[in-house]
């Protein structure tokens, strides 16, 4: 897939302020700082569409970009920002889950994962969450330039070998770098494949 016309649509503090249509969406969530926003731009050729920040916990809406006139990417909050308050923490994960247990159109949540670290804490208690609630996700490893390749291959080991402690099969997932643009092709063609599939039960 080639994403020929990326447009932002809106943004929700709610699941009820998300666009009224029955366009398929594609969610984006991590961690605060996991890299989310410039892996959103990389797939979509746009270096402005998703705001990048130096400080995490900037995205605290739902946001919906309206993709090829046909489909919408979804940029979720970032969870586990340790710095937010208490209300607004709680906010956060309201939205979240929300949208995620309740979002009809949702076909597959990304989760990003940051592929330097050893596998967080939070990201296990996030996928395990969604496992729980039949939630369809994919992991998405992120800034995969940042380390060797036998660095890189070690982490995504370990990290599997954790996953796979709480499920007998591993989710699929893709290696990314937004600076190498790593992942982009794979990234989109598995969503054209499900935007088919789901075009196809449809019929």
């Amino acid at each position: 897939m080639q994403i020929k016309k990326a447009s932002f649509k809106q943004s929700a503090s709610s699941i009820f302020g998300c666009p009224k249509t029955n366009m398929q969406e594609y969610a984006f969530i991590g961690r605060s700082n996991v890299g989310k926003s410039s892996l959103i731009n990389m797939l979509c050729n746009n270096n402005k569409l998703a705001k990048t920040s130096a400080t995490p916990g900037k995205t605290q809406l739902i946001n919906h970009f309206l993709i090829n006139e046909h489909w919408f990417l979804v940029d979720l909050p970032g969870y586990g920002f340790a710095k937010t308050g208490k209300d607004q923490k709680v906010k956060i994960e309201t939205i979240i889950f929300d949208y995620c247990k309740k979002r009809d159109q949702l076909v597959c949540l990304f989760i990003l994962i940051d592929s330097r670290l050893e596998l967080q804490k939070i990201d296990l208690e996030f996928m395990l969450w969604c496992g729980e609630n039949e939630i369809p996700f994919s992991i998405i490893y992120t800034k995969a330039d940042k380390n060797s390749k036998s660095q890189l291959e070690k982490n995504i080991k370990q990290i599997e070998s954790e996953i796979l402690k709480h499920w007998e099969d591993l989710p699929n997932s893709f290696i990314s770098s937004s600076e190498k643009k790593t992942g982009k092709e794979e990234i989109l063609d598995f969503i054209d494949f499900n935007i088919k599939a789901q075009n196809s039960l449809k019929a």
